[in-house]
């Protein structure tokens, strides 16, 4: 009996705060104080998806396809790359089947944001909301996050052929 290919798919992103910058994370904008220092918007969910999608095609990283040293990609959107993401795979023969987000922030709290943050990649990526969760934890003060210095972000998909 011969099992299907599915490949499962891991990422991380961090970035730091800095002020004068709208906070977008997983898509939605979180009402705080500072945004995220990046190149493009800082969205250190939607960036860490993006790599567990590109990782598990075996196709590189987000630095390979859109180089932080390329004007194009200046401000882009976390959900512009996802759904560039989710077209790259698509044409490798690939698709996403089930992503699992989890943020690492002491603050602002991401509770209340979480369900609009999966709805938003999804949309992104072309699947059912049900095949994307977005959580997130805290680290009770340890770390850079702990400090509230950023936000880091873990994701681990599954991908199946199309």
């Amino acid at each position: 009996m011969s099992l299907p290919s599915l490949r499962i798919g891991h990422g991380i992103d961090a970035h730091r705060f800095i002020p004068g910058r709208p906070l977008m994370l997983g898509g939605v904008h979180v009402p705080y104080e500072r945004g995220l220092l990046g190149h493009s918007d800082g969205d250190a969910i939607a960036h860490a998806l993006a790599d567990a999608m590109l990782g598990a095609a075996a196709m590189g990283d987000m630095g390979r396809f859109f180089p932080s040293n390329d004007p194009r990609w200046k401000d882009t959107s976390g959900c512009d790359f996802l759904s560039r993401v989710a077209e790259t795979i698509r044409e490798a023969g690939w698709m996403l089947v089930s992503a699992h987000v989890v943020a690492v922030a002491e603050e602002p709290r991401l509770a209340p944001h979480l369900d609009a943050m999966a709805h938003a990649m999804a949309q992104a990526l072309g699947v059912a909301d049900t095949a994307v969760h977005v959580g997130a934890t805290t680290t009770d003060g340890m770390g850079f996050p702990g400090r509230g210095e950023g936000v880091w972000a873990s994701a681990t998909v599954l991908l199946a052929p199309v």
